[in-house]
């Protein structure tokens, strides 16, 4: 359904105010996003009228993006499927403690990576909470062109689909030509995909080096004749873990963001309802990657899995060994901890209104027991003052985001993704330091040891990895083999478990 009301997008927000909201953001992420070990069987119980949705994370992939930070392992079928059994039985841990949820959120890693494993989940979970009334899944481009993918329908509410872009120069840039094929390739295979699943979204990323204005509008042509259900154009994340490994060399500089921006609304915006500052939609009343905005409360299950409760965030191991061990003794996977205060709550609250704009001081209200204005006056008075937000003159509860906060929305957002990997280095931060151990003249965030003399060395080994070592299990170091790999003509050994 087009939007109407859309009118073309001018100038959004100068780089001096840019710069000055990544700074404040930087201050509040080191402020809050960190968290505490903490010896954890459970999670606390469910709140008596509270809703909550579920998270499982599926952490492997076939192939590792060299810009992604998320938590994922190569790919080993017996390993895979080990996961999937103990994930089910998580699930039976949190169903005992009176959980139920009205939405599933299945996130990667690759979630289709054995379909037949995801479907027995997916009917797991329908069969111990009832309540869930959608799910929501996300694929790679290969896995949509396999015979088997057509099982999902049916199981599958929302599709999401990580293409990032169409344009083979941005796709060898990122190292994913080789591994998902040519942008029109790309493109074929997302038409048999969209009338497989009621909602479908195509995942796109911009803020590459080298991707003109002329590459972005080309991109978001293609969406429109694609017409997919939902789209979600995201910035890209270049994070303290990984800039390292990719700054400089695929991100481009943080000024041409609005340039950007601009294009996507000014080309998605007349087409589509915009459900946040970065997800499009056809209607207003569907699902989107950004769970958290539509729920306040959500438990994560699985290695690596987040969750939010209460006022409380809790980490689940990165460690598969620790993780299968936790739910052998009929625990879950809890392994951090982070109390926020009602403030720091109220602040994440506010962001989230932004970046949705679905900014409502009945909300606040009614769900935190304050008056938005007053305790968040500071930040308030900001907004009105730079032009993000206004009152809206109908309803004085509304509080209408402008185009500027909806760019202001995105930037605050892309700060706080990239500030969450903050936690997830605290949890790879072990097997840093033993190979710091084993090899003192590396670097820590090193992928595994590398040399340009082949001696003893598989050179027919063709794992392709990222030089950026991020996940670990530092316990299995010593004791599991090295796999011998290539990367770039450059030959070494990886740790076997990854």
């Amino acid at each position: 359904m087009a939007d109407e009301t859309f009118k073309p997008i001018g100038t959004l927000m100068p780089n001096w105010m840019i710069n000055s909201v990544d700074r404040i953001m930087d201050f509040y992420i080191g402020k809050y996003l960190n968290c505490d070990p903490v010896i954890l069987d459970r999670p606390p119980a469910p709140e008596p009228g509270h809703q909550y949705l579920l998270y499982a994370h599926i952490p492997f992939c076939k192939t590792l993006c060299s810009y992604c930070t998320f938590h994922r392992f190569l790919f080993k079928e017996h390993k895979a499927r080990e996961y999937f059994v103990n994930l089910r039985k998580e699930m039976d841990y949190v169903k005992a403690l009176g959980y139920d949820f009205t939405s599933m959120y299945i996130g990667g890693g690759t979630t289709t990576i054995i379909e037949e494993e995801l479907m027995e989940t997916i009917d797991h979970a329908r069969k111990l909470f009832p309540g869930i009334k959608e799910v929501s899944c996300e694929t790679d481009p290969s896995e949509i062109d396999t015979p088997t993918f057509e099982r999902l329908k049916g199981y599958v509410d929302r599709m999401s689909i990580g293409v990032q872009s169409f344009d083979d120069s941005i796709l060898k840039l990122t190292e994913r030509y080789d591994k998902f094929g040519s942008g029109a390739q790309i493109y074929d295979r997302l038409g048999k995909a969209l009338e497989l699943f009621p909602t479908t979204n195509i995942d796109m990323i911009f803020g590459f080096r080298g991707q003109s204005l002329e590459m972005l509008q080309r991109d978001m042509d293609l969406l429109m004749q694609l017409n997919p259900r939902q789209i979600t154009t995201y910035p890209l994340m270049v994070t303290s873990q990984t800039k390292r490994s990719v700054k400089g060399t695929i991100a481009a500089k943080g000024d041409e963001l609005s340039d950007q921006y601009r294009i996507i609304m000014n080309t998605l915006g007349g087409h589509y309802r915009q459900l946040t500052s970065w997800t499009f939609g056809r209607t207003h009343d569907e699902g989107f990657d950004e769970y958290v905005v539509d729920h306040d409360e959500y438990l994560g299950v699985g290695s690596g899995a987040f969750s939010f409760l209460g006022n409380n965030l809790y980490v689940n191991t990165f460690s598969l060994r620790r993780y299968n061990e936790r739910i052998a003794k009929g625990q879950t996977g809890v392994e951090r901890q982070r109390h926020f205060d009602k403030h720091a709550v109220l602040q994440y609250r506010l962001m989230l209104g932004i970046f949705s704009a679905r900014l409502s001081r009945k909300y606040f209200r009614e769900v935190h027991g304050v008056n938005l204005d007053t305790a968040l006056f500071k930040e308030m008075l900001g907004l009105k003052m730079i032009g993000a937000i206004k009152d809206d003159p109908a309803n004085p509860d509304n509080i209408i985001v402008t185009e500027r906060g909806k760019f202001l929305g995105l930037v605050m957002m892309k700060a706080f993704y990239s500030g969450m990997d903050n936690v997830r280095a605290e949890l790879r931060k072990p097997l840093k330091d033993v190979i710091s151990a084993f090899v003192p003249h590396l670097p820590a965030p090193s992928a595994g040891i590398f040399f340009r003399n082949t001696a003893g060395v598989n050179p027919l080994a063709s794992e392709v990895l990222p030089q950026t070592f991020r996940h670990s299990n530092s316990s299995e170091l010593g004791r599991k083999p090295w796999i011998p790999l290539k990367c770039g003509g450059v030959f070494g050994f990886r740790p076997a478990f990854l």
